[in-house]
């Protein structure tokens, strides 16, 4: 589950009395959670960048397992009133997953390209939505993914000993149990280029950039930085990350958010914003 999180062009964060704060663009609504209440974890969807798709929306997860979603409902992504019994969700371009307490998942939203074809997964135990794939953990480490494959994005079949994963636009990252980190898909951006990496803690990929989280709490970051968004490096003290379509949030030790890349909207304005991590009663992951 993740406490922070960043859209197309939004941010939204979760509060550890359960109220939720987003800001940024709200053409859809996607920052209409004023009134949201006994949120535990938080998703952002729309990681597309075409021009035309500037549209998102935001899923809340509820502590007792039920789920609010607003903002753009163009695909039915945001009915999600009827779930239940949910541990974690994600959100992708125009789709929405929940993880069930059994293992299996739940899916609303687009599924022309297939990425909704979760039916038989099965003991499940994290996942991740990109654009147009999807992509889950089972509980043996091995991962499964459905949606396009026409960057490569889907081949995780080999992979192995994995903690968490991420999805962005064309590509997917994987962060194993070692602190390794593999990554498949579109190379053109770099956003692949994690070999080499270790001591990772927590990672999470943008439509085109890939942002990791490290043991000793600094960031990196490769992959299209034609908005500052991998502008990352002398970030410190860093518990949580989140990477959205240009931009990337960082949540420090002391409660306080710094953010980097696409500002048109006002995403990355986290100055004032403080959480009191003492307070929340579980540990933020991406």
């Amino acid at each position: 589950m993740s406490v922070v999180a960043a859209g197309r062009r939004h941010s939204v964060t979760c509060r550890p009395d359960g109220t939720v704060a987003a800001w940024g663009s709200s053409r859809a609504g996607e920052c209409g959670v004023d009134s949201w209440t006994d949120v535990a974890a938080v998703a952002a969807g729309n990681v597309h960048t075409a021009p035309n798709t500037g549209r998102s929306h935001t899923i809340g997860l509820r502590r007792d397992g039920t789920v609010l979603a607003t903002g753009w409902n163009g695909d039915g992504q945001a009915n999600l009133s009827a779930w239940r019994d949910i541990t974690d969700v994600a959100a992708g371009w125009r789709t929405s997953l929940g993880l069930r307490s059994d293992g299996t998942v739940v899916a609303a939203g687009r599924a022309r390209e297939g990425q909704l074809s979760i039916e038989q997964w099965r003991e499940i135990v994290a996942f991740a939505a990109g654009d147009w794939h999807s992509v889950g953990i089972h509980f043996d480490g091995t991962a499964v993914a459905v949606g396009s494959n026409r960057r490569g994005q889907c081949d995780v079949s080999t992979w192995s000993h994995l903690a968490s994963v991420s999805a962005g636009s064309l590509h997917t990252v994987g962060l194993r149990t070692d602190g390794t980190v593999v990554a498949v898909g579109e190379h053109g951006a770099g956003a692949c280029d994690t070999l080499g990496w270790s001591s990772v803690t927590g990672i999470s990929a943008g439509s085109h950039h890939t942002v990791a989280l490290f043991d000793d709490g600094t960031v990196r970051a490769v992959g299209n930085n034609d908005f500052g968004q991998c502008d990352v490096h002398e970030w410190a003290g860093v518990v949580d990350i989140a990477a959205g379509s240009t931009h990337t949030v960082g949540l420090l030790a002391d409660g306080t958010a710094v953010a980097t890349g696409n500002n048109a909207d006002g995403q990355c304005n986290t100055e004032g914003w403080r959480m009191s991590l003492s307070d929340s009663g579980h540990s933020p992951r991406i």
